[in-house]
Parts: structure tokens; sequence; C-alpha cells
């Protein structure tokens, strides 16, 4: 149950770059001269072009085609690196405004070596340039066509360049950056949330480049600890961190994976396997051993990470756990922190149910999350959904997690026509985590019962009038005939009314 990537996003300042002089010189101009101005031998001249273009087309389509059919494209890129910083800087808004939300002009400006000039660009000591760049990049990275030749082109010069420094990762270790450097640090998050939103291939290349999961680490960190959370490039690098989390077991060099899974490994069968025989898996000796091998793994892995490591270490389920409880207002936040938390927590693998215990019992992890879910809207009841199901699966003890989770994920459900239902893998992720603890807990199937549950769930169960609803259908049916198991509840399921074929049939 891993968590769909964040929308591409696109951003410019409009013509915010224009000199007040130049406006005036704009009423004996047009297009055609505009884009020959920028071949001019005098830079004001070519100021003057670029200054045009850019404001020509702030909102203008047919003037962004336009000027791409008079051959702009290659002649503002030749003036990304003019020794005059003007020309510089007014060659790269024009271009920032000629490719927002136009796919034909960004192909041609990665045609025209664009990318290769807008990186020696970005060495410029010149916030203002350096903002349009980066702006120019995050524009670019919306193109998924795009993506996978950005990050290579880009990835490392950008982290050396940008994300090291401006993060506080460099010399220094706190954040100090000016109002611009903090635009142009967000402009390239932002970036790269869209970068991670690509192929396989291109997380890969993120994990790996040198400095950049660590960057996105530090940067979410001090924030936390200054009382940041709620800034937008916060938002952009825990984004980033969830992307980079997706599918992370299967997509991990082997060799980590192999310490992460040791234990499997060594007992040649499960740990809970190993334990069927001697004990139950509720049992306080169960527990122990349990905690024993989870310790034993910790001390493999958590002394000090480094790069990708980062991603699967056991201190990284506290931050997400932080922004969880500090992140008041900003939603898109804590969904990716629940969705990252979702994705290192999911699977069969030995790591995601060490990850998970540790959320539950070290983190106490349940409470921000259910916190959450009474005011989530749908996009983040889907993350805090899947993060549940997933926990409620490796967790040791699910009586206990049952007094916590049950009546609040009932709530949800819909029990009737007119009722406001959740997208229905909201519902099947709620009634997968009820199955989860019913098959080992009693004291859920009870609780099911008595928060009003069985109504709900059976109501889901008749529903079936579209794909959606025939597989939390099938999901309630399967519930309801787990809750039958429990004999001692029959005479409850008899008051409400209900029959054994009720809880029996599909």
């Amino acid at each position: 149950h891993h968590l769909a990537e964040p929308r591409a996003m696109e951003m410019y300042n409009g013509h915010g770059a224009l000199l007040g002089h130049h406006a005036g010189g704009f009423d004996d101009i047009d297009l055609p001269s505009a884009v020959k101005y920028l071949i001019a031998s005098d830079p004001n001249l070519q100021v003057l072009g670029a200054a045009y273009l850019q404001h020509k087309c702030y909102s203008d389509s047919s003037a962004k085609k336009q000027a791409r059919s008079l051959q702009a494209m290659p002649k503002l890129v030749k003036l990304f690196n003019s020794p005059n910083q003007e020309v510089q800087r007014h060659a790269t808004g024009a271009m920032r405004n000629l490719i927002y939300d136009n796919a034909e002009n960004k192909l041609a400006l990665v045609e025209e070596n664009g990318i290769y000039e807008l990186m020696r660009t970005l060495r410029e000591p010149d916030d203002e340039l350096r903002k349009n760049v980066t702006g120019i990049l995050w524009n670019l990275s919306s193109s998924d066509n795009l993506k996978d030749r950005l990050a290579r082109d880009t990835l490392e010069q950008l982290t050396d360049l940008v994300l090291v420094p401006l993060s506080g990762l460099g010399a220094s270790g706190v954040i100090q950056q000016n109002p611009s450097e903090a635009e142009i640090f967000y402009n390239s998050t932002g970036f790269l949330r869209n970068l991670s939103s690509a192929s396989q291939q291109t997380r890969q290349k993120m994990r790996e480049c040198h400095g950049l999961v660590d960057s996105m680490i530090h940067y979410v960190n001090s924030s936390l600890e200054v009382g940041k959370s709620e800034d937008k490039s916060v938002e952009n690098a825990v984004c980033v961190l969830r992307n980079l989390s997706y599918r992370l077991y299967d997509e991990m060099p082997p060799s980590s994976l192999q310490r992460l899974e040791g234990h499997r490994r060594n007992a040649g069968g499960t740990v809970t396997g190993e334990l069927v025989g001697c004990f139950s898996p509720q049992s306080k000796k169960a527990r122990e051993h349990y905690l024993n091998a989870d310790i034993v793994t910790f001390t493999e892995v958590s002394k000090d990470p480094k790069g990708m490591e980062w991603l699967w270490n056991p201190q990284i389920v506290g931050i997400y756990n932080r922004l969880l409880q500090r992140c008041e207002l900003n939603k898109h936040t804590t969904e990716a922190a629940s969705g990252a938390l979702q994705n290192i927590t999911a699977g069969d693998r030995r790591w995601a149910g060490v990850l998970s215990r540790l959320a539950l019992e070290q983190e106490r992890i349940l409470n921000p999350v259910l916190d959450r879910v009474r005011t989530a809207d749908h996009h983040q009841l889907r993350s805090l959904t899947g993060l549940i199901r997933n926990l409620s699966r490796h967790a040791r003890n699910k009586d206990e997690m049952s007094t916590k989770v049950v009546s609040h994920l009932i709530e949800k459900l819909p029990g009737s026509v007119g009722d406001k239902a959740p997208p229905a893998d909201v519902i099947v992720n709620i009634i997968a985590v009820l199955n989860n603890l019913v098959v080992e807990s009693p004291m859920a199937a009870r609780d099911i019962v008595y928060f009003d549950g069985l109504r709900k769930l059976f109501f889901i169960k008749k529903r079936r009038d579209s794909s959606d609803n025939e597989k939390s259908s099938r999901a309630a049916a399967s519930l309801l005939g787990n809750m039958w198991q429990y004999t001692k509840l029959h005479r409850d399921f008899k008051m409400k009314g209900y029959r054994k074929e009720d809880f029996l049939s599909l």
C-alpha cells in the first residue's frame, strides 16, 4: 500500500524582474524585433528584447508559440552565460515564462543544450539569477518525459551548489537563508519533489546522489528544532523522502537488505515461525524474544546513518512522528510523513515489522496518527489508514491496539445510503485493519459490536453496485466471517438481529 506520487508543480514569477524604464519602451516593439534584439551587439538591446519576451509571454500562450517559431529559444540559451549580468537575468526570466505550461518550449530548451547552460549559470553568485535558474528547473520537471534526463544532468551539481549549503548541512550546521536563498531552496526542493515521482531509475539515482538525502533530512530536522514545521520547503523535502521510500525494500542494495533481513536467513524461517511451537505470539516471553531480536538489529544500523541509509534507519521514524505531532496547518506535510511511514512499514519483509513495532512501542505513534484521522480529508485518510493497516499487521499486542483504534475507524465507515463515505480504498484499508486485529483479538471483535460496527459492515457487505464497492463488500464479508468464530459473541449478534447465515454468506 504505497502512496501515489504528488502532482507536478509549476511556478513562475511573471514579470517581477522587469525594470520600470523598459515598460514605456514596449510601445514600438513587437515579437519579431524583440527576438532580433537578442542577437544585437548592444547589451541594452539584448535586455530590452528579453524583457519584452518575458512581459509578452507572461500569460499569452500564442506569444510563446510564436517566439518558439522565431527561434527565440536557442538565442535566449546563448545569453544565459552572457558577460552582462542584466542580460543573464532577463534572458533566464524570459525563458521561465516561455516554458511555463508549455511542453514544446520545455523540450526545445532541453534540445538546445539548455540544461548544461543552466547548470553553468547556477554557479554565478547572483541570487536573482539563481532564483530564475531553479524556477526554470522546477518548471521543466513537471514534464514526465524530461524527468530522467534532468536527474542525470543536474542532481550532483544542484546538490553541491544549492542543497548542501542552503540546508545547513555545510560548514555551519544551521540553516541561514536570506529571503532569496529561501526561494532558491524552495524551487530546488520542488524540482526534486517532481523528479522523485518519476521512474525507479531516477529514484535510485536520487538515493545514491551524495549529500541529497542527507540535506533533506538535515533541513527537516533543523526546521523542527526551530519550530518551522509548516515551512513549504519542509513539505517538499518530506514529499521527496516519501517518494524515495516508495518500494524501498525492493529497490535498495541487496547487501543492505541482507543485513536487515539477517535473522531470517540464519534461522531458516521467520521469527514468528520459530516461536509457534513454544509459546503464543501474545505471551510475555514471545514479546521479549522479539524485542531482543529487534534490538540486535538496531545496533547494526543506527550508529550514524549516511545518505540513503537514512530512509530505513530507525531514527527516521522519530522524525516523521515529530512532524505528525507538530505540523498543525500544512496537511501536505503530514500526509507525506504518514505516507513515508506507510512505505517503510509495508510488505512482508522483516524490517517492515521491526519499524512498525518501533513506531508503536517506542515512538507511541498511534495517538498522533489517530488525532490526524479525526480531521483528515480523503487524501490524508489514504495514507493514514494504509499506515494503520501495516501497523496492525505487525503489532505484537493486538488487544492493546484494538482498544485504541476500533472506535475511531468504525466512525469513518458508512452505515446507510446518505452517509458521507470515504473512497473505497480507505474503506478497504479500515476493514483490513479490523480484520488483522479480529483474527488475534477477541477484544477487537467485541468492540466492533459495541461501537455499532456490525450495522455498518453489513451495509458495506450488501452494497455491490460498482467494482469499488464489490472490493469493500468482499472485505466486509471476510471480516464478518472471522467475527462469527467468536462463539461467546453469538448472543450479542442475535440480540442485534443477525443470524449465522448473515455472517457466513458471501
